[in-house]
């Protein structure tokens, strides 16, 4: 309710505050840039000059941050968080976010121009990335899993907005956030532990889950809820606002 971008640039955000606190964070970039959040950890691109299974020369599908996964996460060092910011479903050019044969909601819009295309056909491009972006988020999960004999893993997934596709005439996103349907400001968010993980962290899970129908949450929670699952201590965190909190014995 009171952010401010010149306040936010000019202090630490979630990530610096876990890396003071000895948590080794990186941030792995397949989007638009990290708008200088990952300007104070480790980094690194995604190479869309590729041209590949995965890259076109300008743009590359999120599996793309799963090569070398395990070597990634191995270089970190003790309690470590790994930041993946995938492009997701970002259009216009939905079509370029999946391959085609991973595109089961036809006839879709394989172009960049979508006022050329029937709304029915964006619907089905959009629901493509949809699917394309369950995929990663799957295969990411399974990679966690496969790790569970060296380390406690957890996965924590949020959307930074909604689409408009066409309705009452509306399409993309960026409406001034009282005017925008909740198609642009409802977002998904999913959390994914392993047992060790819940055990370590001493996590309810169905307390989580009804939580999860009876609660309503938002970006605002992500700072509080990381702090609070890494254990860190600091006057900035505010439990209240840590959506795992009252789900820890």
């Amino acid at each position: 309710s009171d952010f401010s971008r010149d306040v936010a640039d000019n202090q630490d955000n979630v990530l610096d505050i876990l890396s003071h606190a000895g948590v080794d964070v990186a941030w792995q970039e397949n989007d638009g840039g990290d708008k200088e959040v990952a300007k104070r950890i480790k980094k690194t691109e995604i190479n869309r000059k590729r041209v590949d299974d995965m890259c076109n020369g300008e743009t590359c599908y999120d599996m793309a941050m799963l090569e070398n996964f395990d070597q990634k996460v191995d270089e970190l060092k003790g309690n470590r968080m790994m930041v993946m910011h995938l492009i997701g479903s970002h259009g216009p050019t939905y079509f370029q976010r999946y391959p085609k044969e991973m595109g089961a909601f036809q006839p879709d819009c394989p172009r960049s121009d979508i006022e050329n295309c029937s709304v029915d056909q964006i619907v089905n491009t959009y629901d493509n990335t949809i699917a394309y972006t369950d995929y990663v988020v799957a295969q990411t999960i399974d990679k966690l899993k496969a790790l569970q004999d060296k380390y406690n893993t957890a996965l924590v997934y949020i959307s930074d907005h909604g689409e408009s596709l066409g309705e009452n005439g509306m399409f993309l996103h960026g409406m001034p956030y009282g005017l925008a349907p909740d198609n642009q400001t409802h977002v998904p968010l999913i959390v994914w532990l392993s047992d060790g993980f819940k055990q370590e962290k001493h996590l309810k899970t169905d307390c989580l889950k009804n939580h999860a129908t009876s609660h309503q949450y938002s970006q605002d929670n992500v700072f509080h809820s990381l702090l609070g699952i890494m254990d860190v201590s600091t006057k900035a965190y505010n439990p209240n606002m840590d959506l795992f909190a009252s789900c820890r014995s």
